[in-house]
């Protein structure tokens, strides 16, 4: 065998210094056709050595606490890598002998192999040794057909194929067994990083994954042709746009005797003046432009404290954009007037004009709405805002984008 593999690995090399430039088209794939061949094959070749040597305890003999173990520092493999491995070395010597043979000859890839394996066991399990050969060989059948991913979403009905006497109820097993897993296993992990920034992780079950697309969905799509986001930072701010729906609605339990609602701590000074970060009750510190974007929220309370430390401010009433003033600006706005932008009232903030730490007042004069995106872009840009002589908002350009500052509305909100 070392023989052998010296020889193909010879052949190899030399494949390596021939021209692919040279092959026409045809021939291009055909030698793509035969090196993914010649990859499984190989890939057979070497699952059988990973078995034989996991079953003489070579690992273990070598130091390592496992087979898995000694592949990660002889192959540089990762762990979850040289685990699968193993097991699929394991899967395809403990009766999957059909498996094996189509992968040995190139008929499936590693992957399909891998499907097929765990689709066999859960089918002897389910119906017994007859039923798992014959869903082996309906399976690398459709395997020649279907890619991983499909080939595992078949592999579910292959009970109806080969032992249709009990796949309902082997069906119906598996749908109780899949969902006491997932209620074992959700959970949401916030992990809290240096910086102040939290890492979201967990597993959440059918119904829960089902409500948050269904909630995030809507969010995510650009926000126009020119989006410079990507899918992860807009499903980010998606989520930052629910959180603030749901503290808008008022209808959170209290958090210790108080609304659920953010507060932001920081000097007047920093309000005014931007001369330093602020901090949240939750303790991470954040940038002045953040302090003051967040300070025009009517479902955000800033704690706005003195030099000596006492209270000038928490969510003063008649800063704040509420109640019959809110219900004015959204009759003005319809959403948020930024141009362009078409996010809906409850997705936006009311944003001051001239900020209330400057002096300006809480008044439909001095008020425009935000959606998130737009307030904070406003808020560390060279856009300005201001009413037309009609009342309606109108955004300068900076002159790096329009040197004549033509000022430009929202055309998407107005009736016609």
């Amino acid at each position: 065998m070392v023989e052998g593999l010296a020889q193909a690995e010879a052949a190899v090399a030399d494949c390596l210094d021939a021209s692919a430039w040279a092959l026409p088209e045809q021939g291009l794939v055909a030698a793509l056709d035969a090196t993914h061949r010649l990859a499984q094959r190989l890939a057979a070749v070497q699952l059988a050595l990973v078995r034989e040597l996991d079953g003489r305890g070579t690992a273990r003999t070598q130091g390592a606490s496992s087979t898995a173990v000694w592949l990660r520092d002889r192959l540089r493999l990762s762990i979850p890598a040289a685990r699968r491995l193993v097991d699929l070395a394991g899967a395809l010597d403990a009766g999957a002998s059909g498996v094996r043979a189509a992968l040995a000859s190139g008929a499936i890839t590693v992957e399909q192999a891998r499907v097929i394996g765990d689709t066999v066991r859960t089918v002897h399990t389910t119906a017994g040794a007859e039923a798992a050969e014959k869903a082996v060989g309906v399976l690398v059948e459709w395997a020649g057909q279907f890619e991983p991913t499909l080939l595992r979403k078949l592999g579910t009905h292959v009970l109806d194929h080969v032992a249709p006497e009990v796949a309902d109820a082997a069906a119906r097993a598996a749908l109780d067994a899949e969902a006491r897993r997932a209620d074992r296993d959700r959970h949401v992990t916030l992990s809290e990083l240096r910086d102040g920034r939290i890492r979201l992780s967990g597993s959440l079950d059918a119904e829960a994954a089902g409500l948050l697309r269904a909630a995030l969905d809507p969010l995510t799509a650009p926000s126009g042709p020119h989006d410079p986001r990507c899918p992860g930072q807009r499903r980010h701010d998606a989520l930052a746009d629910l959180c603030r729906l749901a503290l808008r609605t008022g209808e959170l339990p209290e958090n210790g005797g108080e609304p659920a609602q953010v507060v932001v701590t920081t000097s007047f000074d920093v309000l005014t003046r931007q001369l330093d970060a602020g901090a949240l009750d939750t303790g991470p510190r954040v940038t002045p432009e953040t302090v003051r974007r967040l300070a025009c929220d009517a479902a955000i309370l800033p704690a706005v404290l003195g030099g000596s430390g006492q209270t000038l401010d928490v969510g003063r009433q008649r800063r704040l954009v509420t109640g019959p003033l809110r219900r004015a600006l959204v009759l003005r706005d319809r959403g948020c007037a930024f141009p362009g932008c078409d996010r809906p009232p409850r997705w936006c903030d009311a944003h001051h004009i001239r900020h209330w730490a400057d002096g300006g007042s809480t008044s439909l004069a001095n008020s425009v709405l935000l959606c998130a995106h737009h307030h904070r872009h406003l808020h560390r840009g060279d856009w300005t805002v201001r009413l037309g002589g009609d009342g309606h908002p109108e955004f300068v350009p900076p002159a790096w984008l329009d040197p004549d500052r033509i000022p430009r509305r929202n055309r998407y909100h107005r009736r016609t």
